[in-house]
């Protein structure tokens, strides 16, 4: 069941957006909460209610869902339900997909300046991220 305060936060989606869905339920719930028309301790839909209303996969609900609740902006109860973080204003202020951007730029930045080319940083950050380490190949 939608609390009011959750009917009141109007989530919406806009499937002509370039932005992921997901990435748009997070900004909108982060939105709700920082605005006020989403309190701590205000219930959130369920995965699948959310996922309907919306005509959206419940998968793309769950991973907003699963990024707010790491970034301490919601709380899942078990079987009692989702709701915002005690924290949610403070948290909702913070973005980590801004700093993680802003820490691969510098990083970037700096192999460019030590002269190694876009192919030599894509290379080695596909080995970064594949948990390979960087050898004579």
């Amino acid at each position: 069941m939608q609390s009011q305060q959750a009917q009141r936060a109007q989530i919406a989606v806009d499937i002509e957006s370039p932005e992921p869905l997901f990435a748009q339920l997070i900004e909108q719930i982060k939105k709700a909460v920082l605005s006020g028309q989403l309190g701590p301790g205000d219930a959130l839909p369920s995965i699948r209610q959310l996922a309907n209303d919306l005509n959206v996969n419940n998968k793309t609900v769950a991973k907003a869902y699963r990024l707010l609740e790491r970034d301490s902006v919601i709380q899942t109860k078990g079987y009692r339900g989702t709701f915002v973080h005690p924290d949610a204003v403070v948290n909702s202020s913070f973005d980590l997909s801004a700093r993680v951007q802003s820490s691969i730029s510098e990083a970037i930045e700096a192999c460019r300046e030590a002269g190694a080319t876009d192919s030599e940083i894509r290379i080695a950050f596909g080995h970064v991220m594949q948990n390979r380490t960087t050898g004579g190949d």
